[in-house]
């Protein structure tokens, strides 16, 4: 989950959102700038950050109650093990890119555990493997994964409400033609990307939040009943090139 804290209590927004908010960012793309294998590239977008554990015991509440943000999670071999094999059954490309996910998600962490480092390393090999099975280049594969992780990246940024405010920039990530691209708020609250990457010189992106008031839950199934009455709200950016 990716959670904030209000005045009001917690606002949070589910992964799966986050990742079908960068499915929308990658729709808007340059179409000639796209990466090979598009439609199985936007799946993997979509998903990679499935396979959390289940909404049962204590798995997605910090030791104090609230509901657990994802940059304060452990690291979950599971279920990176589970959107791998996820990926696989759809395909070796998007199984490939889900792969190098969990890869530069974990791999500075391969000391910390041996469960880790054997995953990592097994990643490594499957990536080798499916590589030469597909007859693939290391250019277009880097270029397809850097493309989810730029998308990525801009999701994250408006999901946390990371937007700085009087108009400063902030840098999103190299993008998959190796270029710099920064986001920004003008005083009419449009937000623009320089270099402006996308295909249209203004569209609109939404994502559902839900705002929660009660601040500490004794158990999962508590805090996944309060999310379910919760109202929702719809959370809305008007993107508008300069």
């Amino acid at each position: 989950m990716i959670v904030k804290n209000t005045d009001f209590g917690w606002e949070l927004i589910h992964q799966q959102a986050h990742g079908l908010l960068a499915v929308k960012i990658a729709m808007h793309w340059n179409s000639a700038k796209r990466p090979e294998r598009w439609v199985e590239t936007l799946v993997a977008l979509t998903e990679h950050d499935d396979g959390q554990e289940p909404w049962e015991g204590r798995n997605h509440l910090t030791s104090a109650g609230a509901p657990m943000d994802f940059r304060i999670e452990e690291y979950a071999v599971g279920q990176a093990r589970r959107m791998v094999e996820i990926a696989l059954e759809k395909s070796r490309w998007n199984a490939l890119m889900v792969s190098k996910h969990a890869t530069f998600l974990y791999e500075s962490l391969a000391d910390q555990s041996a469960d880790l480092n054997e995953f990592l390393e097994q990643q490594k090999q499957n990536q080798k493997t499916w590589l030469r099975q597909m007859k693939l280049s290391k250019k277009e594969v880097d270029y397809a994964y850097a493309f989810i992780q730029w998308c990525d990246a801009l999701s994250l940024i408006l999901c946390q409400g990371l937007i700085p405010e009087y108009g400063r920039r902030l840098e999103i990530s190299p993008g998959p033609d190796g270029r710099i691209y920064y986001i920004f708020q003008r005083p009419d609250q449009t937000v623009c990307v320089d270099p402006w990457p996308f295909e249209s010189a203004e569209f609109s992106l939404q994502i559902e939040a839900h705002p929660l008031q009660q601040l500490r839950f004794k158990d999962d199934a508590e805090l996944y009943d309060c999310i379910q009455k919760a109202p929702i709200e719809e959370k809305e950016w008007r993107f508008k090139n300069e």
